[in-house]
């Protein structure tokens, strides 16, 4: 097998390989390298609100029809919920089984410093009426320069409502969004021949900050995480995959570049722009795609609720919290509210369990020291997760819609999915 090195895909893997071997050999060394991941990631940041901003107007103005804007956002929201419900459910169900933390020894537990977590857990609104509040930004140029998703995809829902309403006079302003969307997209292709550097530096930090012990260390939870998330993408994701007439595998394989991107950098939205174009590639409508995967981000974040549910049953378990079934129902319903909106950027899952256990004092929150030294591993997996099922979610809505193109659809599960593709 020709194994072609000018391949994204190809760079990236040895990038991953490079950034293991200099963090096993030199990990003084490889722990200072994180400063590659966050350059690449802050440079990802830069363009994802105007991407977002762009292509949900784009989605929703070429659309012209506002009742479709609602049908489609309709099917979307209900979608996440059920999806991530099974995902929060199928993780309870896991840590009931393998139970963990049980044994844990709690007092012989390095601790950490967790201040930077609750303080932020505290600071975020998590209430509903808070929560609902803090969907309508206070000034839309302050949301684009923060970078705070909801916000900006509220207010670009309603201005791509404005620009369909105007019909044929909007067509002109649509068109502009579109150039200057393709602008953005030019700079991530400029801003992705940075990843496999990226994901070096990436994987050198974590294996020379925390050692290779630190993957046996909690195991269990790591090994049960990732399981999880594998049986939730292959039955769940599957199961969707398969009634809408697609195979998940070759799906998974169509965006194995976007996959490997997210392993690198532990981060979803790293991928975010290119996963844009590859789903139209893929053969979903632009409306479809610019409508359902901004929004995905914050309402569909699969692997963050398995992570959640499960993180949050093992500190109960390790510290010998006896949690019944109608706290962990208390648990899922608190959970289906705080996973939602939080960003795909590595450590805002902490953020968000230490918020949950917050508004649920049954768990000591301090017990999410336990994980700071394997949170790293695991923020990998979640993120690959909510970036399959955001990539799931777009073509079944797109199918729904009749908004899928079976020619695309046959060109990509034909093409040639080996390294040297």
């Amino acid at each position: 097998m020709k194994i072609h090195f000018k391949n994204l895909t190809v760079q990236v893997i040895c990038g991953i390989i490079l950034g293991i071997i200099i963090g096993f050999l030199f990990p003084t060394f490889g722990a200072q390298l994180k400063f590659l991941a966050d350059i690449f990631i802050k440079l990802i940041k830069m363009v994802i609100a105007p991407i977002i901003f762009l292509t949900v107007v784009i989605g929703i103005g070429s659309m012209g029809d506002l009742k479709k804007v609602g049908r489609i956002g309709g099917k979307a929201l209900i979608y996440f919920e059920i999806i991530t419900t099974f995902a929060l459910a199928i993780g309870l169900i896991v840590v009931n089984v393998i139970k963990p933390g049980s044994g844990f020894n709690t007092s012989a537990a390095k601790g950490g410093d967790i201040s930077q977590y609750t303080t932020a857990a505290k600071e975020s609104s998590h209430g509903v009426i808070d929560f609902i509040l803090g969907i309508i930004p206070d000034n839309f140029f302050a949301a684009m320069a923060n970078g705070d998703l909801l916000p900006i995809l509220f207010f670009s829902v309603l201005f791509g409502m404005a620009l369909a309403s105007f019909g044929e006079k909007g067509k002109p302003l649509v068109r502009l969004f579109e150039q200057i969307a393709d602008v953005f997209f030019k700079i991530v292709n400029m801003i992705m021949k940075f990843s496999p550097i990226a994901a070096s530096g990436a994987m050198a930090f974590t294996i020379g900050n925390f050692g290779l012990g630190s993957l046996v260390s909690l195991g269990k939870l790591m090994g049960g995480v990732y399981l999880t998330m594998f049986l939730f993408i292959v039955f769940v994701l599957g199961a969707v995959a398969k009634f809408y007439g697609f195979n998940i595998l070759k799906f998974i394989a169509y965006i194995k570049e976007e996959i490997l991107l997210v392993l690198g950098t532990s981060s979803s939205e790293s991928a975010l722009p290119k996963m844009m174009e590859r789903l139209e590639k893929y053969g979903c409508s632009k409306s479809v795609v610019g409508l359902v995967v901004p929004t995905g981000y914050s309402f569909n974040l699969d692997g963050t609720s398995i992570y959640l549910s499960m993180a949050a049953m093992f500190i109960a378990q390790a510290y010998n919290v006896d949690i019944t079934i109608w706290h962990q129902i208390t648990l899922m319903g608190i959970l289906m509210l705080t996973s939602k909106g939080a960003a795909g950027v590595t450590g805002s899952g902490f953020v968000t369990l230490a918020a949950t256990l917050s508004a649920f004092p049954v768990i000591p929150v301090e017990g999410i020291a336990l994980l700071l030294g394997v949170d790293r591993f695991m923020s990998e997996a979640r993120a690959i997760t909510n970036l399959i099922g955001n990539g799931v979610a777009t073509v079944v809505v797109s199918k729904m819609e009749n908004e899928f193109h079976p020619a695309a659809e046959g060109s990509a599960d034909k093409q040639d999915v080996s390294i040297s593709a």
